[in-house]
């Protein structure tokens, strides 16, 4: 059995690539791959500069991350078809990083979160990524979305300032200060790229948009003159040349300082990088494994900073291009990072050429489609909240930090959600029919109505729903509704599939409570884990401890029994 299990253990961190191979790899399925690496590859190359150049560093990390990263997430994945790289979620935590710690500091952090995500996955938490609240997810997602619209406005309007400030409020109080100095050509530019985009999305959609833009807008450079901004001017030539170990200063003496933020990249790698194993499960047909997948993002962002560049994830958008262009198999992900390694090394110099504001055209445009307006809208309808956990996580995300509004947005869900449970439990007397009635409400064969059964001196109340922290305050009140106490007090617990510590805790407070008053406490209809729990926490040791029954027929019958013993009040 040991064996059994170990093996799989194992088997949740086999890579797809050799699940494919067993299966048997055809001629005919390298060119499919072939063809969808070659297209992820056209798709990924201005993305990758411009994610890199948002972040704060130059177009050559973002290229070396899609390569490294996107090679080591086909190689090691668990997903047949996920293309990873940097992505644009990444913005915010990455510049803010650069801008307090350094460079350095940037491939610390990375180094943490891959060893961070390595550990998630060994310790096969890939399935508590899916409890994440809905709410959190698009408020942080939609407040990315408009960071990097904010730090995009430099170069979209060609503004001639120094660095742009990491804080939003900071940031437009700049662009403010220097919106005097907009370039023209600059404007055009951007206007030109994004005009270039939508169009082809709209007219061909099967084109890669974001290269055409590039291209397109490179030559418009050249007859506009001198006024846009270009990769070469702000960082001079590309090196055409493989990439290799690169060891900046490492602040090792600021890793706890760090830790925060590195753990918001493995959150948000793990996150989306699932996300889009979901997706691609959803257009393939396919099942992903969520613990290799985590542990192959690991060692692809532990190999990512090794060589100097940035944090990766699993891409939706160009994973979905993958598949739509053929890609059934890991392979296409490797082969897409040895094509962007070979655009690297043969287009180097031509680079150089590429305006900044043409970068800046296909950053708004994704900042657009991860704004996801209409999911947002959607949301804002939702219970008030859902509503608050949006809104909260989203302006938080904006205005302040990534990593507090994920712990807040994650918090303040918690707590909608303990309020919504403990509304849903019902403590009723029983007295008539719920106005509610349940599918299970004759559980025991009987009608809800208990009262007209009862002996008198007997009182009982019945409670529907887990019994945890959230409620068990509620318990303290229940002899107070009694203007001459019971003798005996059942409590029916039929409908109580879970009790935590905290419930325990509350029914020990009301069965001493019941001793010092001179009733006595019976439980029915224990579930079985309700039982056991009653059981291990040791709430029914001592002579006053609470009486059990089977069900409510044996309650009543140990009721009437009892109060005859104790005779008339």
């Amino acid at each position: 059995m040991a064996r059994s299990n170990a093996r799989e253990y194992v088997r949740m961190f086999e890579p797809k690539l050799l699940t494919v191979l067993r299966e048997g790899y055809t001629l005919s399925a390298l060119r499919a791959d072939a063809i969808a690496g070659l297209t992820v590859a056209v798709v990924a190359l201005p993305l990758a500069m411009a994610l890199a150049i948002a972040s704060g560093t130059t177009p050559d990390k973002g290229l070396h991350t899609a390569i490294v990263a996107g090679f080591l997430i086909s190689f090691l994945g668990g997903s047949r078809v996920q293309i990873g790289g940097p992505t644009a979620a990444f913005i915010p935590v990455v510049f803010a990083v650069i801008q307090q710690f350094g460079y350095g500091g940037l491939i610390l952090c990375t180094l943490m979160a891959g060893l961070l995500l390595i550990a998630a996955g060994l310790l096969r938490l890939g399935m508590l990524m899916r409890y994440m609240p809905q709410p959190v997810i698009t408020g942080f997602t939609a407040g990315i979305a408009v960071s990097i619209f904010s730090s995009q406005v430099k170069d979209a309007l060609g503004l001639r300032m120094g660095e742009v400030p990491a804080d939003f409020i900071g940031r437009w109080t700049a662009y403010g200060a220097h919106l005097a100095t907009t370039q023209p050509a600059a404007v055009l530019l951007t206007v030109l790229g994004l005009a270039v985009i939508v169009g082809l999305r709209h007219r061909r959609p099967k084109w890669p948009g974001f290269l055409i833009a590039l291209c397109v807008c490179t030559l418009a450079a050249h007859f506009l003159g001198p006024g846009a901004e270009t990769i070469g001017s702000r960082f001079g030539e590309l090196p055409a040349s493989l990439p290799s170990f690169e060891f900046p200063h490492i602040p090792f003496e600021r890793t706890f300082d760090l830790l925060p933020s590195a753990l918001t990249i493995a959150f948000l790698a793990g996150v989306e990088s699932l996300l889009s194993a979901v997706v691609a499960d959803g257009m393939t047909g396919g099942r992903h494994r969520s613990n290799g997948e985590l542990v192959a993002q690991g060692v692809a962002n532990v190999g990512s900073a090794l060589f100097g560049g940035l944090p990766a994830t699993g891409a939706i958008a160009r994973t979905a291009t993958n598949i739509r262009s053929g890609g059934r198999t890991p392979v296409a992900g490797m082969l897409h990072a040895g094509f962007l390694l070979l655009f690297m090394l043969l287009l180097a110099p031509l680079m150089g050429y590429v305006p900044l504001a043409a970068l800046a055209a296909v950053l708004l445009v994704v900042a657009w489609n991860m704004s996801e307006a209409e999911h947002f809208r959607s949301t804002m309808s939702a219970p008030w909240g859902d509503r608050l956990v949006l809104l909260l996580t989203f302006f938080l995300t904006v205005l302040f930090d990534l990593t507090v509004a994920i712990q807040a947005g994650v918090v303040v869900a918690a707590f909608v959600f303990m309020y919504r449970m403990s509304e849903a439990v019902e403590l009723s007397s029983g007295a008539g029919e719920s106005p509610n009635p349940r599918p299970d409400a004759a559980a025991d064969g009987r009608e809800t109505s208990q009262r007209d059964r009862l002996p008198a001196g007997v009182e009982a109340y019945q409670i529907a729903g887990p019994l945890f922290f959230g409620v068990a305050s509620r318990l303290d009140h229940l002899l107070d509704q009694f203007f001459d106490p019971p003798r005996v007090l059942i409590l029916r617990m039929r409908r109580v599939p879970v009790i935590d510590a905290s419930g325990i805790h509350a029914l020990r407070k009301l069965a001493e409570r019941c001793r010092r008053e001179g009733i006595i406490l019976v439980m029915s209809g224990l579930q079985p884990q309700a039982r056991n729990v009653v059981r291990q926490m040791k709430l029914l040791d001592g002579p006053h401890a609470p009486r059990l029954a089977r069900d409510f027929d044996e309650a009543v019958a140990l009721a009437a029994e009892l109060t005859r013993v104790e005779g008339p009040a």
